[in-house]
């Protein structure tokens, strides 16, 4: 089980740096504790969907894992252990995209930071926003996994009939959003637990507020940078184009809210959050 596990991080590097980058993220916002708890619930509630899939058809429709490589990484009850992983970062990544699409902004110097609040981070809004951004992420990442025996994935899956979307169904993407909902509402839900103190974890780490938007804009990268390594033209299109106008309006937006918050709207971010890098001279 050891050497399976180090072998699976050596031969899937991508998702552990994806992974690692979601826990440097992650625990100066959250704390250790519940960055531990939804890394173990999200994995939980993703590997769940998967084995559904493959034995019911739902909520994915109906594919199937092809058993190349359980000899050399980690596999969990016929599911790639890193493949359930991955839904941690994806779900964190997008839902602190959506609330960086949803908050005030503020400077501290060079710094921007989301003026995150308790409603802010729990909010239908949230839930909903973040769940959609999930989704949109693996109409990238679908198409060109699917490709995997052209890259250093391997044909890890495949479906039984191909799809509209270059080969993948459409019921993959409406198992995507109800998982993304479970995923997001799981994060939220755990991060309700409210604080005495500052969490062990937590600090002022500079751009903190960055990570995540960041997380997120890499992964769509990273895959854009594979199909177009692999020759596939037209699916790297498609994706950049349906993703070049959210992104250019969420980065106009927000320059336009920078330091455009009312004075309760900061007040209500320093109550829930004293340890917020604002409250400190």
């Amino acid at each position: 089980m050891f050497d399976a596990a180090i072998d699976t991080i050596v031969m899937r590097p991508y998702v552990f740096t994806f992974f690692a980058a979601f826990l440097l993220a992650c625990v100066p916002h959250l704390g250790w504790r519940k960055t531990l708890i939804f890394t173990l619930a999200g994995y939980l509630i993703a590997f769940t969907s998967e084995k559904l899939s493959i034995t019911t058809g739902f909520p994915y429709g109906w594919y199937y894992y092809i058993d190349d490589t359980s000899h050399q990484e980690l596999w969990v009850w016929g599911v790639p252990f890193f493949d359930s992983l991955s839904y941690v970062f994806l779900t964190y990544c997008s839902y602190t995209t959506a609330l960086f699409i949803l908050s005030p902004l503020a400077t501290k110097g060079t710094d921007l930071i989301t003026l995150e609040t308790r409603a802010i981070r729990h909010s239908w809004a949230a839930l909903i926003l973040g769940a959609f951004l999930q989704t949109f992420l693996d109409i990238i990442i679908d198409p060109v996994a699917l490709q995997g025996n052209r890259w250093f994935l391997g044909q890890i899956y495949g479906y039984y009939e191909a799809g509209l979307h270059f080969g993948v169904p459409i019921s993959n993407y409406l198992g995507w959003l109800l998982t993304s909902f479970l995923l997001v509402a799981a994060l939220q839900q755990i991060d309700r637990k409210r604080d005495g103190k500052t969490p062990r974890g937590i600090f002022a780490m500079p751009f903190r507020s960055l990570l995540g938007p960041v997380l997120y804009l890499s992964v769509l990268v990273f895959n854009w940078i594979v199909t177009l390594w692999i020759g596939e033209y037209l699916i790297a299109l498609t994706g950049i184009l349906i993703f070049t106008l959210p992104i250019v309006m969420v980065i106009v937006l927000a320059a336009l809210r920078v330091n455009r918050y009312r004075a309760e709207e900061l007040q209500e971010h320093l109550e829930n959050y004293p340890w917020s890098p604002l409250n400190k001279s």
